[in-house]
């Protein structure tokens, strides 16, 4: 009886430690959300658009594999528009590749939540992707506008590339643009005049991060480039994603 007894107890302190080992990593696990364009139309040029495919790809793929757990939302939900260009052959890396592949997450993209029913609280950070979508309908969302704020005042880092920026264009927090007087960057102008879009976007975002007060730098045209003040993380082109990512990394402080 006694050996039972003592088999008994040695069970329920084993299984006892294994919940609380699950419970305390749980707690430990990372936590991001995505926020994606639902925006398709590239102006009046009959075009599409959308979220450019390297921008979601890398920083996915950097945070995951090192055991973020990542959650996507849309304006609208269900399945964002990918940017056609980005899936060009001559535009393909590695993550891309991957993305292809990857059955779990263009399952997730086809489901995405809808921006209007997540909550900050339940994320330690937020990253926003571009592609030019974000300039017509990011730029403007209420609810987007609200998201960030919410994170930012919450001391949780905020993360965009490329274009994605555009998403600040309308952030105020204590009624001061978030951006004023703090180091970004984005899409640059002469970017966007190599692409041949200047008369086409809704408004330049160099130009547009300027005009709110942010000290916006720049590397050369298409080069990996990525700036941090503070909670705000924010790359060039798609060539910084993974540099947005890293820095995103180092905030959750997540080890490489």
């Amino acid at each position: 009886m006694k050996k039972i007894a003592l088999l008994t107890i040695t069970i329920l302190t084993a299984s006892c430690l294994t919940a609380t080992a699950q419970k305390l990593n749980k707690k430990a696990m990372k936590k991001v959300l995505f926020v994606v364009t639902s925006h398709d139309k590239l102006g009046n040029t009959g075009e599409k658009t959308g979220f450019w495919t390297e921008e979601l790809a890398a920083p996915y793929y950097a945070l995951a594999d090192k055991g973020v757990q990542i959650d996507i939302a849309t304006p609208l939900g269900g399945q964002p528009p990918i940017d056609p260009k980005s899936e060009d052959p001559s535009a393909a890396t590695e993550d891309t590749k991957r993305f292809d592949n990857d059955t779990v997450l263009l399952s997730k993209l086809k489901n995405t939540k809808k921006l209007s029913d997540v909550n900050q609280a339940d994320y330690d950070a937020v990253f926003y992707p571009g592609g030019h979508g974000p300039l017509w309908d990011l730029a403007e969302d209420k609810t987007s506008i609200a998201l960030i704020e919410s994170f930012y005042t919450h001391n949780k880092p905020v993360g965009f590339v490329c274009h994605a920026p555009g998403a600040l264009k309308n952030v105020k927090v204590n009624g001061t643009f978030l951006v004023k007087g703090k180091k970004v960057t984005g899409f640059s102008n002469t970017e966007e005049e190599a692409v041949g879009l200047t008369k086409v976007v809704p408004f330049l975002l160099e130009d547009a991060l300027q005009s709110n007060g942010a000290n916006y730098s720049k590397a050369a045209d298409w080069q990996p480039y990525a700036v941090e003040d503070g909670l705000l993380i924010t790359g060039q082109n798609p060539a910084s994603s993974k540099l947005v990512a890293q820095k995103l990394l180092n905030q959750l402080n997540v080890k490489k």
